[in-house]
């Protein structure tokens, strides 16, 4: 079960949600993602990439979801001084309706419903893009197109997504069996997993995309965090 890769798909990527059912994952998401870390992984990346606090970065993520992502990092951001633009983009009004009520207190974060691949017909220079929870959604084959596409136009990519493993799996089975209350999070947690890559798939999809400057590092819960620079810097 863990050697491959699952391709099942998940609740979340249905064509129809019920919007109580979206809502209550994406509120415990955010739990998820504060308790266990997830966000931290996410402001790791940045900090690593946000170094001069005399220059604006525009930043996206995309699949924002309910903008937990975006709330973490603009406090991150305005507690270090660091002038970040933050934009989140999602396919689904129902996910943009739900982030823009989420992040109301931080006015600074925007959002825009569109598909992901669209992030650079914008009109501002994309600087990083973000993306957590995301490319697992993905086959291997749309992630190295994705990979080109900020490469091409010269954006840094940060990728924060899970490790398959058999502790993880039956950890965040076990966790959300207990305590959710969705049963989008109780089917979704555990088959994210199985979608989740290994630390030697992240490289081949790299070495495929003809990356020649990245680095993937493990972290606290299971989950890698992966720089993608272009190729060019």
């Amino acid at each position: 079960m863990f050697k491959h890769r699952s391709y099942k798909k998940e609740l979340l990527d249905e064509a129809v949600i019920d919007k109580a059912d979206l809502y209550q994952n994406l509120k415990e998401l955010e739990i998820i993602n504060s308790k266990l870390g997830g966000h931290k992984i996410s402001i790791d990346g940045v900090a690593a990439v946000v170094t001069d606090k005399s220059k604006q970065y525009n930043l996206i993520d995309i699949g924002c979801g309910g903008g937990d992502s975006l709330k973490a990092l603009d406090i991150w951001a305005n507690s270090n001084d660091y002038q970040l633009g933050l934009n989140g983009i999602d396919l689904l009004p129902d996910c943009i309706a739900y982030a823009q009520k989420n992040c109301a207190p931080y006015p600074e974060i925007t959002f825009t419903c569109a598909d992901f691949r669209t992030v650079f017909s914008m009109s501002k220079k994309v600087d990083i893009v973000h993306a957590s929870l995301f490319c697992h959604h993905f086959t291997e084959k749309e992630i190295i197109e994705f990979i080109l596409l900020c490469n091409n136009n010269g954006a840094i990519f940060v990728i924060n997504d899970l490790e398959r493993n058999p502790i993880a799996y039956y950890s965040i089975k076990i966790l959300t069996g207990l305590f959710s209350k969705s049963v989008m999070v109780k089917n979704d947690a555990p088959l994210s997993v199985l979608r989740g890559f290994k630390k030697t798939e992240w490289r081949s999809i790299l070495q495929q995309a003809g990356i020649k400057k990245y680095t993937i590092q493990n972290k606290w819960a299971f989950r890698h965090l992966i720089t993608i620079y272009p190729n060019e810097q």
